[in-house]
């Protein structure tokens, strides 16, 4: 069943994407939650003239997006973090703890941006976290946990 997405849907989508899923999927959570619509040819087409729209303000989000991918490649990112024996930490570095760090030096994004590979950190080490900061531009970020100064 092919669906035209009116919502950004995680791992699925983002807004005004074609899609393809399965008939139940699509009939029976896509479509009554309103987060897409049947694709027929009349709304591919004004799918179509909206893209074309779109495309030139795209093309300045996408260079802002790439800007800062640049000035974040520079970054040498270490959070501190209590720890025990053997480098276990004392909780988690999840995703929202990874933001607030980023919002302390500058860098403002929304939680649901982030993604930490594998899930939250529970170790000492160094980790990779992907920002999603446009349907086009993805960063992958490295970020050290070390152990904290009391």
């Amino acid at each position: 069943m092919e669906l035209i997405l009116k919502n950004d849907v995680p791992n699925l989508g983002f807004k005004d994407d074609l899609v393809s899923v399965k008939n139940g999927y699509g009939r029976n959570y896509l479509i009554p939650q309103g987060l897409a619509i049947l694709a027929t040819p009349s709304s591919k087409k004004v799918l179509a003239e909206n893209i074309k729209q779109r495309e030139f303000k795209e093309k300045k989000i996408v260079d802002e997006a790439n800007k800062l991918v640049k000035k974040l490649t520079k970054l040498e990112l270490k959070i501190g973090a209590k720890s025990g024996t053997g480098g276990k930490l004392f909780g988690s570095i999840s995703s929202s703890d990874l933001n607030s760090e980023l919002s302390n030096l500058g860098y403002d994004f929304d939680k649901k941006i982030i993604k930490i590979m594998g899930g939250s950190v529970k170790r000492l080490g160094t980790y990779v976290a992907t920002l999603r900061l446009h349907r086009n531009v993805v960063h992958e970020l490295s970020f050290e946990v070390i152990k904290a100064v009391d």
